[in-house]
């Protein structure tokens, strides 16, 4: 059993006194963010048990702003040795920038507080034996049809221990513990092969186990192994302009794609345009320009308990509130830490985050979610007269300002006169995210709203990989084009 830094303090204690140690009091502004992680990897395919993984890794990064000047450096020896080794060459490199940087004071605050994810099911109650035959008898249940080739089950699961401390009196300590589930089976017949995952890997969160029955865990695989096999005897996806209807795990695609990253503060003043490209989206937008349709309302959300990134401070130790982005479809503020609002001059949130102790903070995406309409999905259905509907992504494509997209997905189906009629397979859909959301007329009521996430968002130089949290009720689009693949 993987042990968590919550079930055994004492040790985050004993770092915490040996950082406060070392906290310079002679620079205008100095942090030492702790980052403390254990990770436990299951799976099991085709009725063979892999290997489990097991990761520890724990490190600080020490920030210096002094005189005009700021300095990175980062270390995985907590040793008094270590500590002050990083903390002298953050210092080196605050004298060498010194009246360069871009900003010439920190505009960080020195906060205090604390988040603990909420576990009502702690994987301790559960062994490791136990958590593998749960995941054989998932697996063994997509294998339903001799056209199955191929069948995974798994979980995997991070326990993340922060603490950041800063020369003005700041302590922030937050415990986060993550859960990611998943179940693929892949049918084949000729040239024909078709997967179904369970949500494309949308349906994680925090929590303990119970994060499994928040997605119908234990009853998804004969659906997937049904529907992978319906995919095989499925016709392709027509091709024209129609309404399109996306179910929530497909809108989190659509919503991170082409809302998240185009207003991340730091793509529009250009710092990703190197390796992940900039934003259609421009400083003079906000205030006026019309993201989508009135029925379009776009929050940052980190209060949303057992959502992905849900937390109480960013890693710069701004206090996460609750802020409307997009507000009946007009565009109000943007993804920007409290660093990119100085540098732009444009209203942001609290997420700059980092991925690793070994990472700076950066503008990243955190619960990023569409508000829930009124619509009944009957209703929804019901409103168009030719259309398709779509689930659970498998491709995706977009230029590098973020506009102009394409989207494929797992499984559809058509929609004649109201009805949900024929399965169809390889269903794709374009658009251009300037106009694309314009198109919204009809959002779910909350019956339809679900809170997932991703555990893989990529960004910034070196690279971070980081979990991301998004929300959605099913939405209708009208007038898309859409495509169908052989």
């Amino acid at each position: 059993m993987t042990q968590s830094l919550t079930e055994d303090p004492s040790l985050l204690d004993v770092y915490e006194q040996r950082l406060a140690r070392h906290l310079p009091g002679d620079v205008a502004y100095a942090a030492f963010r702790l980052q403390i992680e254990r990770s436990e990897g299951l799976a099991v395919r085709a009725g063979v048990v892999e290997p489990p993984g097991n990761g520890f890794e724990a490190g600080v990064m020490i920030t210096i702003w002094d005189r005009g000047g700021m300095g990175y450096a980062a270390t995985s020896d907590l040793s008094d040795a270590g500590i002050v080794s990083a903390l002298a060459e953050a210092r080196a490199w605050a004298v060498r920038t010194a009246g360069l940087a871009v900003l010439g004071a920190a505009p960080l605050a020195h906060p205090s507080g604390s988040f603990t994810s909420p576990v009502e099911r702690p994987f301790g109650s559960t062994t490791l034996a136990e958590r593998i035959e749960l995941l054989r008898a998932q697996e063994q249940r997509l294998r339903t049809d001799g056209r199955i080739v191929d069948s995974v089950a798994s979980l995997y699961r991070t326990d993340i221990d922060t603490l950041l401390l800063t020369n003005g009196g700041g302590r922030v300590r937050q415990s986060f513990r993550n859960v990611y589930p998943n179940l693929r089976v892949t049918a084949n017949a000729g040239a024909n092969t078709q997967t179904r995952t369970y949500g494309g890997g949308a349906f994680c969160g925090q929590g303990g186990l119970e994060v499994l029955d928040r997605f119908g865990f234990g009853d998804a695989a004969p659906r997937l192994a049904e529907q992978a096999i319906e995919l095989l005897e499925a016709p392709p996806c027509p091709t024209g302009t129609m309404d399109l209807l996306l179910a929530p795990d497909q809108m989190i695609l659509q919503i991170h794609e082409s809302i998240g990253h185009p207003l991340e503060l730091d793509r529009i003043l250009g710092d990703e345009r190197n390796f992940a490209g900039t934003s259609f989206v421009r400083p003079e937008m906000f205030g006026t320009y019309r993201y989508g349709s009135e029925l379009l309302n776009v929050t940052f959300d980190p209060t949303v308990a057992g959502q992905m990134a849900s937390y109480a401070f960013d890693d710069d130790g701004t206090v996460a509130t609750r802020t409307h982005l997009i507000r009946d479809g007009i565009l109000e503020c943007g993804l920007g830490g409290t660093i990119s609002q100085a540098r732009s001059g444009l209203a942001g949130v609290a997420n700059s985050r980092a991925c690793a102790w070994n990472r700076p903070p950066i503008d990243r995406m955190a619960n990023l979610n569409v508000e829930p309409g009124t619509a009944e999905f009957a209703e929804l259905v019901g409103s168009v007269e030719r259309g398709v509907y779509l689930e659970t992504n498998n491709s995706w494509s977009i230029d590098d300002s973020r506009n102009k997209f394409q989207f494929g997905c797992e499984y559809g189906r058509l929609i004649e006169d109201g009805e949900l009629t024929t399965v169809v397979r390889n269903p794709g859909y374009r658009g251009i995210s300037a106009t694309f959301w314009r198109s919204l007329r009809g959002v779910g009521n909350a019956d339809t709203w679900r809170v997932m996430g991703t555990p893989n968002c990529g960004k910034g130089e070196p690279n971070q990989v980081i979990w991301v949290g998004h929300a959605a009720p099913a939405c209708l689009f009208g007038s898309v084009d859409v495509f169908g693949g052989r």
